[in-house]
C-alpha cells in the first residue's frame, strides 16, 4: 500500500538533494569555463542535471500515484522505495557525467521547460473533459428515467416523493414525483438579470468615474475599497440579505399597500448584485485604462468634452473588455448558491414577481445531493440533469458572448 508519508518523505528529500545537484553541476560547468568556451552558461548546466536527478523519479511516483488512485495495481512501498532511490541516484550520476563544454544544456533545459508548460494547458484540458464527461454519462442515465423533453419542458418541480418509488412504496393514490426545470432555470435567471441590473450600472461608472475622472489620491483610495466586496464570503452576503435586506423590502413594499415574501427573488438578486460590483468595476476599470491615451488626447484636441470622449471614443473601444466582465460577472451570479439558500428558499415557483420565493439551479444541485436517498434514484440524478443543461446554457452564452465581441472588436494602433 502507498503511504503518504513515503510520498512526503520524499518530495522532502528531493529539494535539497535538486539544490545539491545544482550545486555541483554549476561548479563543474564553471570549471570547464576557465579551460575552454561552453555553449551553455553554467546555471544552465546545474539546471540539466537538476532535470536528470528529480525529473525520473518524480515520473515514477506519479505513474504509481496514479495505479494507486485507479485502483489499477499497487505498487509496494519497498519496491516503490528501491525504484526511486535507484532513478534518483542514477539520473545524477548520468547528468553529472554528461556535463562538457559543448552539452547544449541550454537547449535541452528549454525544451524540457517547453514540454513542461504543454503537459500543464493539458492537465486544464483533460480536468474540463472530465467534469463534461462525468456530468453527461450521469445526465444520460436521469434523461432514460425521466426523459428529456419531460425535464426540458415541464413547469413543475416535485421531487419530493421520488424516494417511494426507489423504496417500492409507490401507489395509485401517492403523488408522482416531477422534474419539470423550467421554474427553476427561470428562478436563475430572474435573479440574475436582478443582480445585472445592480452591478452593471454602478460598477460600469464607477469604473468610468475612476479612470476618467477621479484624481490618483482618491483612485488609490477607493478602488481598494470596492475589491474589499469581492473577498466578504458569501455566507455573509447571505446573512445580510436574510436579516436586512428582505425584512426592509417587505416593508417597503407593505407601505405601499402590495406584499412580498420574505423568502424573494429581490432580496438575494440585490445582495448578489452588490457582491459582483468589483468584477465590473475592476475589470472595466482595467479595460478602459488600456486604450491608448492618444485617443483620449486626439478627442479633446477636436474640441470634445471628457463625457463625450468617454461615450463616443473609450467605451466604443474598451466594449469587448467590458461585455468579457459583465459576462464574468453573470456566471458568477448563475453560480452563487449560499445567498439564494438564506434569502430566496427552495420553491421552485414560476413567476417573474421579484417579490416571491424562487429557488435556482445551484440550490437544487445541492439539495438532490445532499440528504439520505439513494445514489440512482432520480431526485439525486436531477442534480445531473440540471447541471448538463445549464453546462449547456453556459457555452451557448459563451458562443454568443464570443460573437458580438468579435462583432464590435476594433483595432487601435
Amino acid at each position: 500500500m502507498l503511504d503518504s508519508t513515503l510520498v512526503y518523505g520524499f518530495l522532502a528529500g528531493l529539494l535539497p538533494l535538486s539544490w545539491i545537484a545544482y550545486r555541483i553541476g554549476r561548479g563543474k560547468a564553471a570549471g570547464f569555463e576557465k579551460t575552454a568556451a561552453l555553449h551553455s552558461r553554467p546555471e544552465m548546466h546545474g539546471w540539466y542535471v537538476v532535470a536528470t536527478t528529480a525529473l525520473p523519479s518524480m515520473l515514477a511516483l506519479l505513474i504509481s500515484l496514479l495505479l494507486h488512485a485507479s485502483k489499477i495495481r499497487e505498487v509496494p512501498s519497498a519496491v516503490l522505495i528501491a525504484a526511486l532511490f535507484v532513478l534518483t541516484a542514477g539520473g545524477f550520476y548520468l547528468g553529472v557525467r554528461a556535463l562538457s563544454p559543448t552539452l547544449r544544456a541550454r537547449n535541452r533545459v528549454e525544451t524540457l521547460a517547453e514540454w513542461l508548460l504543454i503537459a500543464a494547458s493539458f492537465v486544464s484540458i483533460l480536468t474540463t473533459v472530465g467534469i463534461v464527461l462525468s456530468i453527461v454519462f450521469e445526465a444520460v442515465h436521469f434523461f432514460q428515467l425521466v426523459g428529456f423533453w419531460n425535464f426540458l419542458t415541464g413547469t413543475s418541480w416535485n421531487p419530493d416523493t421520488a424516494f417511494l418509488e426507489g423504496a417500492g412504496r409507490s401507489g395509485e393514490e401517492s403523488a408522482k414525483p416531477e422534474f419539470g426545470s423550467v421554474p427553476v432555470f427561470a428562478g436563475t435567471f430572474l435573479i440574475t438579470f436582478i443582480a445585472l441590473a445592480v452591478a452593471v450600472p454602478i460598477g460600469l461608472f464607477s469604473a468610468i468615474y475612476l479612470s476618467e475622472y477621479a484624481s490618483y489620491s482618491f483612485r488609490q483610495i477607493v478602488k481598494p475599497v470596492l475589491e474589499i466586496l469581492a473577498g466578504i464570503p458569501t455566507v455573509v452576503y447571505g446573512f445580510f440579505a436574510a436579516i436586512t435586506v428582505s425584512p426592509l423590502i417587505v416593508e417597503i413594499v407593505g407601505f405601499f399597500g402590495a406584499e412580498a415574501s420574505y423568502t424573494n427573488a429581490l432580496s438575494p438578486g440585490i445582495v448578489m448584485g452588490i457582491m459582483i460590483i468589483p468584477l465590473v468595476s475592476s475589470l472595466s476599470d482595467d479595460v478602459i485604462n488600456s486604450v491608448p491615451q492618444s485617443l483620449r488626447e486626439g478627442s479633446l484636441a477636436l474640441g470634445m468634452t471628457v463625457s463625450e470622449t468617454a461615450k463616443k471614443v473609450i467605451l466604443p473601444a474598451a466594449l469587448p473588455g467590458i461585455v468579457a466582465a459583465v459576462l464574468l460577472a453573470m456566471s458568477r451570479a448563475i453560480g452563487e448558491t449560499m445567498i439564494v439558500v438564506m434569502a430566496a428558499g427552495l420553491d421552485a415557483n414560476l413567476t417573474l414577481n421579484p417579490l416571491e420565493g424562487v429557488t435556482t439551479v445551484t440550490v437544487r444541485i445541492v439539495d438532490s445531493l445532499t440528504g439520505d436517498q439513494e445514489f440512482d434514484s432520480p431526485a439525486t440524478l436531477s442534480a445531473y440533469g440540471l447541471g448538463f443543461v445549464l453546462l449547456v446554457v453556459t457555452l451557448v452564452l459563451n458562443v454568443v458572448s464570443s460573437v458580438v465581441v468579435r462583432r464590435f472588436r476594433e483595432r487601435y494602433e
